[in-house]
């Protein structure tokens, strides 16, 4: 169920109605959104299986999906009480491991297996010997690898001691499935979410008002800005680069990096409008990223909420940056690699979080150095400069294969100046996504308020123009959104 669908504008007015006819009584509250959340995630497993051949039929294989999230929910409940009974450390990493390996395993047999396979068979074959690899007919059940991180920051902030356990099953399930965050994000934390769940939540007309707005907004970003440009630009040149010229090419890539932007954004913003509505909040996830400064930046202002997941559960375990230059370094590159391996099974994503992460450590030795000297580098020259780099990475983000980002790099290089392909929209929308980063903060808040401040029937007559205003420009087809396929 696309947050960009029609289905999913009357599954969230319906689930809102009886939600806050349900508010006052926190068993039947907390059972509705759980079922109301597992129906959703079921009904979009089930709708993306029929598209495909999946063992058992659509039915089963989302059946399948949703014992997975059940499964594991109800194995963290427990592990999680037991953590809080148990103080031997021999028994503590037990329970933590019987956690981490049922979702690493998950991991490992939807999303990586295949991948794994064929790199060992790439491998023998190097090495003149022939493999078959036995390949597994699995679709990738919506959302793993976002609550895969969610539940395993619970039962490792419990372990480490740094949250109580949950008192509440149906709360932490509801934690693990609420359908706003669910899919794709942004990824919760425990100790922000489930504090919310146990309190009886609060019908506030202006951060009701503020839900609204973050939906329009997203929705906005998603559909008249984000898949336009997929759909009349982006997914042309990547399908046939070979059809363009250097500059059509260029400006793909450039465009490719204000789609995802404004998809993934945009996502993040219907997540949080939607569970505004319900009286929860949701975490920021994008801070206007193509403003950075530098590489370190750009990870503080894009996917806020997986960044800081690598960095507090990978990059410090790791060590982080206490012991020493190199080491720092290497710990750098490695969470950059397995948090590209996190986006996809591919190559095409390992090479991007290398280059990521090589590029961290390149990022953090000037730093240091431009610390010693009396030169910095002008402002808008480092945020040219950063753009530039995210955007050659981006490359091998969106490419299919390692083929084809060569193909895409190598026409760039030709250097024929050419853009008969493009019209006049694709430059307009295209310069509207860049507008967005640069419109002042202060004018974004004064607009909101309002737009909180308007009476009902007005802030109803302007979405329902809205919504009327984004049908005409959607295309087709709705396009789904870039990080659900993670």
């Amino acid at each position: 169920m696309l947050f960009n669908s029609a289905l999913y504008g009357v599954f969230l007015l319906a689930a809102y109605a009886v939600f806050w006819t349900l508010s006052k009584r926190r068993l039947p509250r907390v059972l509705f959104l759980v079922a109301a959340s597992y129906g959703f995630y079921f009904y979009g497993t089930w709708d993306s299986a029929t598209e495909q051949q999946v063992p058992g039929g659509p039915f089963l294989w989302a059946l399948l999906c949703l014992g997975i999230i059940f499964v594991g929910s109800t194995i963290d409940f427990a592990v999680g009480k037991k953590l809080g009974r148990t103080e031997s450390k021999r028994a503590r990493k037990a329970l933590l491991l019987v956690s981490i390996v049922y979702y690493l395993g998950v991991l490992s047999l939807f999303k990586y297996w295949n991948f794994a396979v064929d790199s060992f068979a790439q491998l023998f074959a190097a090495a003149g010997l022939h493999v078959q690899p036995t390949h597994l007919r699995l679709v990738l059940p919506f959302g793993i690898s976002f609550f895969t991180f969610e539940t395993m920051s619970y039962t490792i902030d419990v372990y480490r001691k740094e949250i109580p356990p949950a008192d509440r099953y149906l709360d932490y399930l509801l934690f693990v499935c609420f359908f706003p965050h669910l899919v794709a994000g942004p990824i919760v934390r425990p100790h922000t979410m489930l504090p919310q769940l146990a309190e009886t939540p609060v019908m506030d007309a202006n951060q009701q008002a503020d839900g609204m707005w973050r939906i329009a907004q997203g929705l906005f970003k998603k559909v008249a800005i984000g898949d336009f440009l997929a759909q009349n630009l982006v997914n042309r040149v990547f399908d046939n680069p070979e059809r363009y010229s250097s500059l059509e090419v260029a400006i793909a890539v450039y465009a490719y990096a204000i789609q995802i932007y404004c998809d993934f954004s945009g996502y993040t913003d219907v997540a949080i409008g939607s569970a505004q509505l319900f009286g929860y909040r949701l975490p920021p996830n994008f801070d206007r990223p193509y403003l950075s400064l530098d590489l370190q930046d750009f990870w503080r202002r894009w996917h806020i909420s997986l960044s800081s997941w690598l960095r507090d559960y990978l990059y410090i375990p790791l060590g982080g940056s206490k012991h020493g230059t190199w080491k720092t370094y290497r710990n750098l590159f490695l969470t950059m690699l397995l948090g590209g391996l996190w986006h996809g099974a591919a190559w095409t994503f390992v090479i991007w979080g290398a280059l990521h992460g090589g590029m961290l450590a390149v990022n953090r030795w000037v730093s240091q150095h431009q610390t010693l000297g009396t030169w910095k580098m002008p402002r808008p020259l480092s945020i040219f400069l950063t753009f530039q780099f995210v955007c050659f990475a981006w490359i091998f983000f969106r490419a299919s294969s390692f083929e084809l980002a060569m193909l895409v790099l190598k026409r760039i290089g030709k250097g024929e100046l050419g853009v008969e392909h493009l019209t006049q929209n694709v430059f307009l929308v295209l310069a509207l996504g860049f507008v967005l980063h640069l419109v002042p903060r202060s004018f974004i808040a004064r607009a909101k308020e309002q737009w909180t401040r308007s009476p009902a029937f007005v802030q109803g007559a302007i979405l329902a123009a809205f919504a009327y205003g984004l049908h005409r420009v959607a295309g087709a087809k709705a396009e789904p959104f870039v990080y659900g396929q993670f």
